[in-house]
């Protein structure tokens, strides 16, 4: 049978070490070779580890133990020998269960996910959840900035039962099963693990008679108006957080907080690509054709653009400076207006004939009048030789 190591040497302190060297030196290798952190081809040796850690904590962090084990080694503390409790005894659990539920902690955060502490009479206080809101504005809100109101969900207390949740009467109970501290402890396989007490859920009462206008809660839902600040520039998706406005906390916790997120209505003329705005201009095909300046629209009012003689469909102007300032921006971006040639509708007689005539003169001046159409035919010429 091999021989066990020693403890001080497992540990890797001095025999004369104290007990607060021994509690870090222990915790240290717990958080390191933890089941939960060790998974895979290095499990087992990892728990064997983690075992032998425990086991010489449990002796050396008991006065007694280590007294009996610095005068007789190994034999005096083992159960087998005479001594006065083994690992894994009563007496030597106790010791580890102190260290661990505090190491517990470093390993997996403390309380659960939105958690807290301890509150008054050692209750769990755990934060009230987070809640969203879906705000829609329109363009010029989110270019210029806005206030506006938001009706939100929130709790009141119970006007039945002034809060306690229990029915007028009766009265609120200490929890039996965590003697109100709202934590159970329970062992599993080596180790102990503190967790909310589920007979309680934690607020380490209980309630008998629950009220019958809340069912025991002791608030009920309402709703109220908030006043919300849209800053200028703000986009698509991003979130604005009000705090304190979620949902409240259990057991004295804080409350959540309230996160609004902007959605931008679809607008009539402008489309949004960043700090950039983008616009289709219709022009009639005499104005694209003879050239002219063309009013077109900002968020800012009107402007003015100067279309060139022959001016073609598509074409792009860039108006710098005309787009929207966003919230982490120095600068505006700009606005890109994209022309839109329109064919004339609906024509009168006389309107076509004048068509008609203007045809025939491109049509014998040939292509100089239309350079696009000439090298597309040109590209289909040659795509037809190949």
């Amino acid at each position: 049978m091999a021989s066990k190591r020693d403890y001080y040497e497992i540990l890797g302190v001095a025999k004369n070490a104290s007990e607060d060297d021994i509690k870090k030196a222990y915790r240290k290798l717990a958080m390191k070779h933890h089941p939960d952190r060790n998974q895979g081809d290095g499990a087992k040796a990892a728990e064997e580890k983690f075992k032998e850690a425990k086991e010489a904590y449990e002796m050396l962090s008991d006065a007694q133990k280590r007294a009996a084990y610095d005068q007789f080694g190994h034999a005096g503390v083992d159960p087998n020998m005479g001594g006065r409790g083994g690992p894994g005894g009563a007496e030597g659990f106790g010791g580890f269960s102190d260290a661990f539920g505090d190491m517990f902690n470093d390993i997996f955060g403390g309380a659960r996910r939105g958690g807290g502490g301890a509150g008054a009479g050692g209750q769990r206080v755990y934060r009230g959840a987070d809640l969203s809101y879906s705000l829609e504005i329109s363009l010029e809100e989110a270019a210029h900035g806005s206030d506006t109101q938001i009706r939100i969900p929130t709790w009141e207390s119970c006007g039945t039962c002034g809060g306690t949740g229990a029915k007028p009467g009766t009265s609120v109970k200490t929890c039996s099963h965590c003697n109100g501290s709202g934590t159970v402890h329970m062992r599993q396989g080596f180790f102990s693990i503190q967790q909310t007490c589920p007979h309680c859920h934690g607020s380490g009462k209980v309630i008998p008679e629950p009220c019958g206008s809340c069912g025991g809660a002791g608030r009920t839902k309402k709703t109220k108006t908030l006043e919300v600040k849209i800053p200028a520039g703000i986009n698509e998706g991003m979130r604005i957080r009000s705090s304190g406005n979620g949902e409240p906390g259990v057991n004295g916790g804080p409350a959540g907080d309230l996160y609004i997120e902007i959605h931008l209505k679809d607008h009539d003329i402008f489309q949004r690509d960043g700090d950039d705005l983008h616009c289709t201009v219709p022009v009639q095909l005499t104005t694209a054709a003879l050239g002219g300046d063309i009013e077109v629209p900002t968020l800012g009012g009107k402007a003015e653009i100067e279309l060139p003689e022959g001016t073609q469909h598509g074409k792009t102007f860039r108006l710098r400076g005309k787009g929207i300032k966003g919230l982490r921006s120095s600068y505006p971006g700009d606005l890109y207006c994209h022309v839109s040639v329109e064919t004339p509708v609906k024509l009168t007689e006389h309107q076509r004939k004048l068509l008609k005539e203007l045809d025939e003169s491109l049509r014998k001046a040939g292509d100089k009048h239309s350079p696009n159409a000439k090298s597309w035919a040109d590209r289909v010429k040659d795509l037809f030789k190949s």
